[in-house]
């Protein structure tokens, strides 16, 4: 079976926000998980990530993922590494052919970046603390040092929770403004000290100050259980396993 992913016209180069539809694993890992940190079967996570490989037309050994901090950090790859090798980021850049960069997330924002001309890629796992830090403006950074063109490159905003299942209390909020001032229409009133944070929009408008136009896609994890995985909706009911889709694109 091939494994269901989404696409987005503003990104000129092969790429696949990827559901949880279409692997082989199985219980509250169904289907499509591609997480090498939980407990699913290691072989399982391997097929499903070779499945995605075979989607974008990559080698599943070229297929790079790393391992995800919440931070800003950006690595700048040359080479492929060896499978579950990734250093610790929370972003990768390339201009090296036939690599392909993977994200995983279950609500935080998979972020892809493309300048054609130049062959540069990036990719970028966005919680809110890594946008507020400023991982997206470190992958425009580290894209323009392989020779892109901030003018030319093109970014598209994946799948992720959803404002309207995304309460939070004053610890993010505080933060989120006080990393950017402007970001408060991008909260709107919940419970007494709790608002709905549109964490794409905020993807957005980080990306907006740099120059760079990013349509989000627009579709709420945690709200669709039947395509997407989603930490806020485990938490919601209560705990069990936890699966991760694959956002990537490639050269």
């Amino acid at each position: 079976m091939t494994p269901f992913h989404l696409t987005s016209p503003r990104l000129p180069v092969p790429h696949g926000f990827f559901t949880r539809q279409g692997g082989v694993s199985l219980g509250g890992y169904a289907s499509l998980n591609c997480s090498l940190s939980g407990q699913d079967d290691p072989a399982h996570v391997r097929q499903n990530r070779d499945r995605c490989a075979a989607a974008l037309g990559v080698h599943p050994d070229r297929l790079l993922g790393c391992k995800q901090v919440h931070g800003s950090g950006v690595i700048t790859i040359t080479a492929p590494w060896p499978y579950g090798a990734g250093p610790s980021a929370d972003a990768m850049v390339t201009a090296t052919p036939g690599l392909a960069l993977g994200i995983i997330t279950a609500d935080c924002a998979p972020v892809l970046f493309a300048d054609n001309e130049a062959r540069v890629i990036g990719a970028a796992h966005a919680g809110w603390r890594g946008a507020a830090h400023g991982v997206l403006e470190a992958v425009l950074a580290a894209m323009a040092a392989l020779g892109a063109n901030p003018a030319r490159i093109t970014a598209a905003i994946g799948p992720c929770i959803g404002q309207a299942s995304y309460e939070v209390g004053p610890d993010l909020h505080d933060a989120v403004l006080a990393a950017t001032p402007d970001a408060t229409p991008l909260f709107t009133p919940g419970r007494p000290a709790h608002w709905h944070f549109d964490l794409a929009g905020y993807c957005a408008h980080r990306l907006a100050a740099a120059g760079i136009r990013a349509d989000p896609l627009g579709l709420d994890t945690c709200a669709d259980a039947a395509r997407f995985f989603s930490h806020r909706r485990r938490t919601l009911v209560g705990g069990g396993v936890l699966g991760h889709q694959l956002s990537a694109i490639r050269l």
